[in-house]
């Protein structure tokens, strides 16, 4: 661990050196500066950790003007260092015009060891704490839900959800993996009268049958052999907030039936303790699962289904949803190009109509994933077919689906394509290849096969 850099601003030698004697005893690394231009010039090459600020100088002796004028320039400059302030003189005005330009805290001299240490531990704590908290607070922003669309199946349900978001009804979001079902159990929590409270995400799949109870509900320190303190259970930690349960149809038999308990009562227990506490949470989940059929296969509780899907949306696959692709891809090409500093980066026309022609059996999840391995392999800026590495064979079948090739033999076949891919890239060969999946020298070979070449 680093020992925090104080600097200590005052005109008195023995002070300085009193305050150094003392604080060094305590850990501290001292740096000394004589008056407010001194610690001006010191803070324009190097860092302090907390600053130890006299407020009278040689001007005068009482006023405090010299110290005030600095802490105004701290502000000015944007300085994100605590002070202390010192004085000789009680001066209660003084005090509050320190403390509103910025100063955290006030001693007198002399002072007190044991005061002045207790004074600045606190200083460098909460400067710690707040830290934290704007480090934290900028991750949740981060987390803001990437939701982009421009169809209108996906109008459709924003629209729907937007109707349901402000109340506190449960809603089960069902679809394929990667269509964005988190997502949107965020923005829903972002867009409701719990938005001020926590989001507490857990994946259902992910705890053990074992350790169910302990993981939502808690545990007090001793409940079993590994309970080393207590701790918190999700439906506490979500309290005031939305609790999303994420794959909740792999929850084992067994446990449905406690969290059935808690979603009709809104009581539970913390694991070893007698007490009862009331839950206060919203319940979002999602599953890609057939709940039908784990009904009718008893896998399922079908009362727990109905406290689940108060309101139920099923969230559409990338495929039903061919309008989001563009935005979707270049709203990623964005993301990820910002992420390893390749700014400014295009989408080919070649390599749209491809994402457009393949079926994205991983959805939304897939083409990010997909665009952050094109981002990091290409060389140019511009993303082609190539760079995205889509399975040939699907893509190929799709664009035959889409643009209803009659059957007709393998020479033909391929004849038809390169001469659609040639129109949908407006003559542009090496963009053609891109799109057909092979090299521009593969499609030179070709269109002299045809001759097609000039």
């Amino acid at each position: 661990m680093i020992n925090p850099i104080i600097l200590v601003i005052e005109d008195n030698r023995e002070i300085r050196l009193s305050a150094r004697f003392v604080l060094e005893d305590f850990g501290f690394i001292i740096t000394e500066a004589e008056n407010p231009a001194h610690a001006m010039e010191f803070l324009a090459h190097q860092k302090a950790d907390l600053i130890l600020l006299d407020m009278n100088f040689g001007l005068d002796t009482t006023s405090g003007e010299e110290g005030l004028r600095f802490l105004a320039w701290l502000q000015q400059q944007g300085f994100d260092i605590p002070i202390v302030a010192m004085t000789a003189w009680s001066n209660t005005e003084l005090v509050v015009k320190a403390m509103q330009l910025g100063a955290g805290d006030f001693i007198e001299k002399p002072w007190n060891n044991q005061r002045l240490h207790q004074v600045i531990q606190q200083q460098l704590q909460l400067q710690s704490l707040n830290r934290k908290n704007r480090a934290l607070s900028q991750r949740l922003e981060d987390q803001k839900p990437e939701l982009v669309w421009q169809s209108d199946v996906m109008n459709q349900l924003m629209q729907q959800l937007a109707a349901v978001a402000t109340t506190d009804a449960n809603v089960l979001l069902t679809g394929e993996n990667g269509t964005g079902k988190s997502q949107l159990a965020r923005w829903l929590h972002l867009n409701s009268s719990r938005a001020k409270h926590a989001f507490i995400s857990v994946n259902m799949g992910a705890i053990p049958e074992s350790l169910f109870e302990s993981e939502m509900f808690g545990h007090k320190k001793g409940a079993f052999t590994d309970a080393k303190e207590q701790r918190m259970g999700r439906f506490e930690l979500a309290k005031g907030g939305s609790l999303f349960l994420d794959e909740i149809a792999t929850i084992p038999v067994v446990q449905q039936a406690k969290l059935l308990r808690v979603l009709e009562s809104g009581e539970f227990e913390m694991l070893g303790s007698s007490q009862t506490q009331r839950t206060d949470v919203r319940i979002i989940s999602a599953t890609n699962g057939d709940f039908s059929q784990l009904i009718s296969d008893s896998q399922f509780r079908q009362d727990l289904y109905y406290r689940l899907n108060t309101l139920e949306f099923r969230v559409p696959a990338l495929r039903e949803r061919p309008e989001d692709i563009p935005v979707l891809a270049t709203f990623f090409a964005v993301k990820h190009g910002q992420r390893y500093r390749k700014p400014e980066l295009t989408l080919s026309a070649c390599a749209l109509k491809a994402m457009q022609a393949y079926h994205w059996p991983g959805n939304i999840r897939e083409l990010s994933h997909m665009m952050e391995r094109a981002v990091l392999l290409t060389q140019t800026g511009e993303l082609t077919a190539t760079q995205l590495s889509l399975p040939i064979n699907a893509q190929a079948k799709n664009l035959l689906t889409e643009h209803e090739l009659p059957m007709m033999t393998l020479e033909a076949a391929e004849l038809q394509l390169i001469h659609r891919a040639l129109v949908d890239c407006d003559g542009n060969k090496q963009k053609a290849a891109d799109l057909l999946g092979i090299t521009k020298s593969s499609l030179y070979r070709r269109l002299e096969k045809y001759d097609l070449a000039n």
